[in-house]
């Protein structure tokens, strides 16, 4: 493939894939002008944004190192996190769900999966893919499923945090990338949600996030078994863009008199400020 851009419709927009100056076969993939995914075909366990590199720890944390397991993804773009697992748990078994069936043929085309990795990706909606899964068949859900820049309203409820709980093993993780500013009233929700379901839960961000200074990403971790925290903070310290996790007495407090989000009262993440995930 030529160094050259590329772009196409899609259904749920217009995809574009970047090349990457300074990375001979590294990729960004937008849409809409908007980031999704960074993928280097050269180098599958170089995680470029730094929520994805936040995600990729609690990958690495998720069982013994280098073990493979089984994966599902909510939401794929340029499947930087299957890719990733690829190189870092060989031989694990990934499911990736993404509404965006044409995005799918546009990614396969331009940034093919590594030749006989068991990676499956379905043309579907998270929820519904999710609901159709079996009990107890996945060591580790990650969701990272945005319409636009927006996380959509019913993956953000009870009943769609509970069914990751039900398909998970009894030492599975789960994993959502979220996004929020300001008051943080979407994350202290989303937060009182997971800790109705999950009897350990954290959260990886920023000081400025937490502080309302900046709009961004936030990770959230969730188990029925006790998390490694001490381990995500010293990784999250080291990154480019340091994080530090909250949990335990100090997370109850943020999302103090939350109730868990319903059907009925979700409204899924704020839409960003004007420019945070837009590209230049």
């Amino acid at each position: 493939m030529e160094s050259v851009p590329v772009s196409c419709d899609v259904d749920l927009g217009r995809a574009a894939l970047l090349p990457d100056v300074d990375r001979a076969r590294a990729w960004l993939l937008t849409l809409d002008g908007s980031p999704q995914s960074y993928v280097d075909l050269d180098a599958p366990d170089h995680v470029e944004f730094e929520y994805a590199r936040r995600l990729a720890h609690v990958i690495d944390l998720a069982g013994p190192p280098g073990a493979a397991s089984d994966v599902l993804h909510l939401g794929g773009g340029g499947l930087t996190l299957p890719r990733y697992t690829e190189a870092t748990r060989p031989g694990s078994r990934q499911h990736v769900i993404e509404v965006d069936a044409a995005l799918i043929d546009f990614v396969h085309k331009h940034m093919p999966l590594p030749s006989g990795a068991d990676i499956a990706v379905e043309a579907a909606d998270a929820r519904a893919a999710l609901a159709a899964r079996a009990d107890a068949s996945a060591d580790i859900v990650v969701a990272d499923v945005f319409g636009g820049s927006r996380i959509p309203a019913h993956l953000t409820a009870l009943p769609f945090v509970a069914d990751v709980a039900r398909v998970l093993r009894a030492h599975g993780v789960y994993a959502a990338n979220l996004a929020d500013g300001g008051a943080l009233d979407f994350l202290r929700g989303q937060v009182a949600t997971a800790c109705h379901v999950f009897a350990h839960v954290c959260v990886l961000a920023e000081d400025t996030q937490w502080d309302g200074t900046r709009f961004g990403n936030a990770v959230l971790v969730a188990s029925q078994l006790p998390l490694p925290v001490k381990e995500l903070a010293h990784r999250v310290h080291d990154d480019a863009y340091p994080a530090v996790v909250v949990h335990g007495v100090g997370l109850a407090a943020f999302a103090a008199g939350r109730e868990p989000v319903t059907d009925a009262s979700a409204t899924g993440s704020p839409a960003p400020p004007r420019g945070v995930f837009g590209i230049g």
